[in-house]
């Protein structure tokens, strides 16, 4: 997960809001509470989509506490209480933030560094979390694998990421889990893999690194790729849209769904259009 999921304000209820920077700021605190305070610093929007989505679907009461943090050390702020989805979200964020950076190192770029600020909170999630960080390991294995092919196929290119969404899906819902459930998850992780690879267009086209959509397009151009293949790269990402769409449609979930339903099919959509027409990334205000 790399950042791309995320609300659309302009069509999101007050209330949803406060509940999603409750969460944002829960996570936080899990994520310290999991794996030590230096890999609070990779909280993810993404990751605050999943403590949303997943303590829905499996109706885990969410308690929110007005507290201070080390951030907020003078002004109380709604914060979502830590259990034990949430501590387990952390390292999960922790485990996937450990290994972008880890592919990004791999792949001649810059973040050696910053890696070392969540090597330790990684070893935490490995001793405390085996079989999450088994899944992300073996799925992320895969897809480094894949890459190493440099296999033209965006769907084959896509592949272990959606299978990864899927598979934590599955460990998390347990029982819970349904076929829709499975097959949304598995829908989100294609769509952030290929959302961030045509976002790296010119990134990887500079440094040489693997891309499937140059790789299957040929070497060219953000513009000229949409000029000349817009229309089929449109029709992959609706594609993506429309079976959300439907597996959304078909889950029960406990709790209201206004926050997770104006991600799903208001913020995903908007946030592609985003990338594709080349505008930076906005930044969501978490501030209350």
């Amino acid at each position: 997960m790399f950042g791309y999921v995320r609300y659309d304000l302009p069509n999101l209820f007050v209330k949803d809001v406060m509940l999603y920077k409750a969460l944002y700021c829960g996570l936080c605190r899990s994520i310290g509470a999991s794996c030590g305070q230096m890999a609070r610093l990779g909280l993810s929007y993404d990751v605050t989509f999943l403590s949303a989505i997943l303590h829905n679907m499996m109706g885990v009461d969410i308690v929110v506490e007005r507290r201070n943090c080390f951030e907020h050390a003078i002004r109380k702020r709604p914060i979502a209480k830590t259990d034990d989805l949430t501590k387990e979200l952390g390292a999960l964020n922790t485990v996937l933030v450990y290994h972008k950076l880890t592919d990004d190192v791999e792949d001649g770029g810059k973040g050696r560094g910053k890696r070392l600020w969540f090597k330790r909170g990684y070893r935490r999630a490995k001793r405390d979390y085996p079989e999450l960080v088994g899944i992300v390991e073996k799925f992320m294995g895969e897809q480094a694998e894949t890459e190493r092919q440099k296999t033209p196929s965006l769907d084959a290119a896509a592949e272990p990421t959606a299978k990864l969404m899927e598979h934590l899906s599955e460990h998390f819902l347990a029982d819970m889990g349904t076929p829709d459930a499975l097959g949304l998850f598995y829908d989100v992780g294609k769509w952030v893999y290929l959302i961030d690879a045509f976002d790296d267009l010119a990134k990887d086209q500079k440094s040489g690194a693997y891309n499937p959509f140059l790789l299957s397009y040929g070497e060219s151009d953000r513009e000229t790729l949409l000029k000349e293949h817009g229309e089929e790269i449109g029709f992959l990402f609706d594609t993506l849209f429309y079976s959300m769409r439907e597996h959304l449609s078909k889950i029960a979930f406990r709790f209201n769904r206004d926050l997770t339903d104006n991600v799903i099919l208001r913020g995903i959509p908007l946030e592609t259009k985003r990338v594709l027409s080349g505008e930076p990334p906005k930044r969501m205000s978490v501030k209350i």
